[in-house]
This record gives C-alpha cells, structure tokens and sequence, in this order.
C-alpha cells in the first residue's frame, strides 16, 4: 500500500517529469492506489493537481487528499472541462495509469512543454497516439518504469525512498486504504477489484 504505490508516483512526477511547484497535474485514475498517491507527492512538491475519475464519489475522495480541482470523465467531456479548469492553457504534466481511450483527449489538451508520463493501463488497451500532437505542442511522452529504476539506480531510489518516509513522518502523505481482507477471501478480493469498486488500495493479510 506504500512502496509500489508512492515510490511509483514520485519516480514519475519528480524524477521523469521534474515537477516544479506552481505547475499544474492532472492525475487520471485519480482515486485509484497510484492515483491517490500522485495527488498526494504533486501537491508536497507545491503543484495544483487536477484529479479525473470516473465517478462522483471517486472525485469527492480526491478533493478530501487536495486536488484544487475534479473531473469526472464518464459524464464531462475531458477536453472541455481541461480547458475550463486551466483558462485554455492545459496541464504541465499528465499523470497516466489508465491508457485507453482517455489517452488521445488527454494528450490533446496538454500545455506547451507538458509531460506525458505513461505509468500504465488499467483500461487494458494501449493507446496508439498520433505523433504528430508532441510536436505541435513541444511535448514530451515520457516512460515511467520504477522497478527497473531501482534496479539500475539503487543510490537515487534509495534517497527517493528516503524523502517519501521523510513526508510520511510530516503527515504529508498517506496511504488511503480502501478495504482490508484476509487472504483466504481472494476471490472476494479480485471481484472487488473487478467491479471498479475499490479506493485506494485494498490490502490481503494473512
């Protein structure tokens, strides 16, 4: 609920996308366990952070962990309400584990310079994006790997891990546990996590 979670989110939004306070992230898949976790380190980092998801409820937990902003995808059009939510001028970096069809949209609406980091797809498919939309925005699509980081660079992840444990102590991050379960309900588990039901993280203990 912590390592994969936040070491993940800060190799990304610190590391790949070098996130400087004042700039603006929009996180997709904000309320999942990478997501709460994005929003979290991109507002310790001094970011205004725009958290999409893809339900009502889903967007009221991210505005309780400090996004100045929400979205729900499934009934707004994400490129407006993009547009809305930064005067036209659209996200710095892009915070994506979904991939799918919220990728395109997204990738249309950033900002000059923005950062597109690609952390995964929970929406199964991968999207194939027209190249032609990073060079009209001067943009950067950028991969976000963290186990290999750590393999290949012990010392920075170690350091890394270091400032995430350093923010734990000062209350500035937190896991969010949405459910927790013994092992011997992991069928129950996975369907839960099938139904698209789960906040956060869902933690099996023995």
């Amino acid at each position: 609920a912590f390592i994969m979670t936040y070491a993940t989110s800060h190799h990304a939004l610190i590391d790949r996308a070098q996130l400087r306070a004042g700039e603006t992230v929009l996180v997709l898949g904000a309320a999942g366990g990478v997501g709460t976790a994005a929003i979290q380190i991109a507002k310790a980092a001094g970011a205004r952070v725009i958290a999409a998801a893809s339900s009502d409820e889903k967007c009221a937990l991210c505005t309780t962990l400090g996004a100045d902003a929400t979205i729900n995808y499934s009934n707004t059009d994400l490129r407006e309400a993009l547009k809305a939510a930064t005067g036209g001028k659209g996200p710095d970096v892009i915070y994506d584990p979904v991939g799918g069809d919220l990728a395109e949209p997204a990738f249309r609406s950033i900002a000059w310079r923005g950062r597109y980091l690609v952390v995964g797809f929970a929406a199964g498919p991968i999207p194939a994006l027209p190249w032609n939309l990073a060079l009209l925005k001067g943009a950067s699509l950028v991969g976000v790997f963290w186990g290999e980081f750590q393999r290949r660079e012990p010392k920075a992840n170690a350091a890394m891990m270091a400032e995430l444990l350093d923010w734990y102590r000062q209350g500035k991050i937190k896991p969010v546990i949405d459910t927790t379960m013994p092992l011997a309900e992991l069928q129950a588990a996975y369907a839960r996590m099938g139904s698209r039901a789960v906040m956060g993280k869902l933690v099996l203990t023995r």
